[in-house]
């Protein structure tokens, strides 16, 4: 495609570009295999500026030809290259002269051929002014390659945070349908994967690398108790989001961790609902996909911290939990659940009075 758009120019505004750019290409070559030395760049380079010095050798050629005059036209449309030399006769006597034939009767004359008239003398183009143009030219497309990344939006690699839904909407268990103003998988999702996740957790620099939602229902509740969840993870830490659409109150629930193996709990309100903070063991939970499609045992997992607030401020029933946890078990600080659920809470409708 360029050789061919090349070809398209004038002869004066061509062979400048071919000259300055194979110069240009190779004395660059010819410098970086001085500087790390490379035969097959060196080639490369020796080869442009032979491919310039025969360039320049017809450029040369083209401007002597230009300056060279032409021949001289007769006005007949003859070429004539020198005035005829008019060669002298030798006198003779008229008596030694031999006595002349009778002439012969001259044909008849033949149609005069229309002769072509000199052609008019095209207008002869300025080869230093199309030089020019052509360097200016040149001049023209290195500066639009050295600043078109500049100015010109650059090809964006960069890993997009991921997304909470995928556009497919499934009916709701009719545990959401009994339940007044539930909130959804998708709506906990949406609240929680917002601009600032990650430097609320203490990683600015990180990208979350999914992001769900789903509607479940509690279990051993014969799918009566709406139980959607979230989950956004990231490289450091995963946060996943639940609200429990339930009779169990927060002040009960602390009193059900004396029995179970909850640790570190601390009692405290959160937008001026009833909340606690606790630790707790996830558990790790392995999948073979291979031919025997068989499981591992369910495993301890990392410990994570978890805040859990009422949802409504009477604390009449249910509640929402936030949790944080990283596979190295590292933890956030408690002043992170709490960013948390001042982001997660105000998307959750409080209960009406039963």
């Amino acid at each position: 495609m360029l050789g061919f758009l090349l070809r398209l120019l004038p002869f004066w505004v061509r062979e400048p570009l071919l000259i300055a750019g194979g110069t240009v290409l190779g004395v660059r070559l010819v410098y970086l295999a001085v500087r790390d030395p490379d035969l097959a760049t060196a080639g490369f380079g020796a080869l442009f500026l032979v491919f310039t010095a025969v360039r320049v050798h017809t450029v040369v050629r083209a401007l002597r030809a230009r300056r060279k005059p032409g021949p001289a036209v007769a006005s007949g449309g003859a070429v004539v290259d020198e005035p005829a030399q008019v060669q002298p006769q030798a006198q003779v006597p008229a008596a030694a002269a031999a006595p002349a034939p009778a002439p012969a009767p001259a044909p008849a004359p033949a149609p005069a051929a229309t002769l072509p008239g000199p052609a008019s003398p095209e207008k002869e183009h300025n080869a230093w002014g199309q030089a020019i143009a052509a360097f200016a030219v040149f001049g023209v497309l290195a500066l639009a390659v050295w600043a078109g990344p500049r100015f010109m939006p650059a090809n964006d690699n960069t890993p997009k945070p991921a997304s909470c839904s995928d556009g497919e909407q499934e009916e709701l268990p009719k545990a959401f349908k009994r339940t007044p103003k539930p909130v959804t998988g998708d709506q906990l999702c949406e609240a929680l994967n917002r601009p600032g996740l990650a430097k609320a957790l203490g990683t600015p620099g990180e990208i979350a690398i999914s992001a769900s939602g789903t509607d479940n229902t509690a279990p051993l509740t014969d799918g009566k108790v709406a139980l959607p969840e979230a989950t956004v993870t990231f490289d450091t830490y995963t946060v996943n989001v639940s609200a429990t659409y339930n009779h169990l109150t927060v002040d009960q629930y602390v009193k059900l961790m004396k029995y179970g193996s909850e640790t570190d709990v601390k009692s405290l309100h959160v937008l001026g609902r009833p909340a606690v903070l606790s630790s707790d063991h996830t558990m790790k939970i392995e999948i073979d996909l291979g031919s025997g499609g068989s499981g591992g045992p369910v495993e301890q997992g990392p410990l994570a911290r978890t805040l859990t607030v009422a949802l409504d401020r009477e604390d009449r029933g249910g509640y929402c939990d936030i949790s944080v946890y990283s596979a190295s078990g590292a933890l956030p600080d408690d002043s992170v659940l709490l960013t948390l659920a001042e982001r997660v809470l105000p998307k959750i409708p409080e209960l009406p009075a039963r």
